[in-house]
């Protein structure tokens, strides 16, 4: 009798314990989905600045598809603000919904006349312009400390690029120096005349932002972003970056751009 007690006693255990491992392993993959479903704006669109192509958003891209995200990168001209900006809606106009449109340096002036496209539901800016509507934007710049950057512009043929040594140590100075090289090599090159353009439209006056800074930018004055970002009244963060925040900091990038689409409406 007292082995049959023992045997029930033990398959009773057995059982026990065996559906305490269900549950947890339902809790497991019940937090492993959730950490994978995307927020109610699962659109995401990201442009690309000066002396950059799409590719510079690869690691933010990987990240953002991991959480579900629908990421689409936008190829600029650089040739015009008009031809950028057109660029940009081509590609809004793809989108199935509400969409966060994500700026990087000069692509804060393209996401800012572009953004009051109806599908917009949140602009991210990062270590980005952000005129107003009409602003001379040089003007506006002139009043913070001129970034190293500028100083290393080669012109050529109505086009300007960053020569190799300004690419490295001041537009990519915490990237790893062969991938810098790399990006170095695939470049935008832009019209002498982009950076005079003026916007016509501030969309940030009228959709949610997002803005991060990034504190050690040699090309962006940091000063100038805590300007902006303030100006726009921008939910901020502040990162320890170069200029290309988005590589050397692609968790805090994406996690921003997360945190946006959860948050606009």
């Amino acid at each position: 009798m007292l082995n049959k007690r023992t045997f029930l006693k033990t398959a009773l255990s057995a059982v026990a314990a065996s559906v305490t491992m269900l549950l947890i392993a339902h809790d497991a993959m019940a937090q492993d989905a959730a950490a994978v479903t995307p927020p109610a704006i699962h659109n995401v669109v990201l442009v690309h600045g000066a002396y950059a192509d799409g590719s510079c958003w690869a690691e933010v891209i990987e990240r953002l598809q991991k959480a579900g995200m629908h990421v689409t990168a936008v190829q600029n001209p650089l040739s015009s603000l008009a031809d950028d900006v057109d660029a940009t809606r081509r590609i809004l106009a793809l989108q199935d919904g509400p969409t966060i449109l994500v700026g990087h340096s000069w692509a804060g002036t393209v996401i800012s006349e572009a953004g009051n496209d109806p599908k917009v539901a949140g602009l991210v800016y990062v270590a980005a312009r952000a005129p107003d509507a009409g602003e001379d934007y040089g003007a506006l710049a002139a009043k913070f400390p001129t970034p190293p950057a500028s100083a290393g512009l080669v012109k050529a043929g109505g086009f300007a690029q960053l020569g190799e040594a300004a690419f490295l140590r001041d537009f990519a100075g915490d990237i790893d120096p062969v991938k810098a090289r790399v990006m170095y090599a695939a470049q935008g090159r832009i019209s002498d005349t982009l950076f005079s353009s003026r916007t016509t439209q501030a969309a940030w006056r009228n959709k949610p932002s997002w803005y991060a800074i990034s504190t050690n930018d040699r090309t962006t004055s940091p000063e100038l972003e805590h300007f902006l970002a303030q100006r726009m009244k921008a939910k901020t963060i502040e990162l320890a970056s170069s200029h290309l925040s988005m590589l050397s900091h692609p968790d805090d990038i994406a996690k921003l751009i997360l945190e946006a689409a959860a948050q606009a409406r």
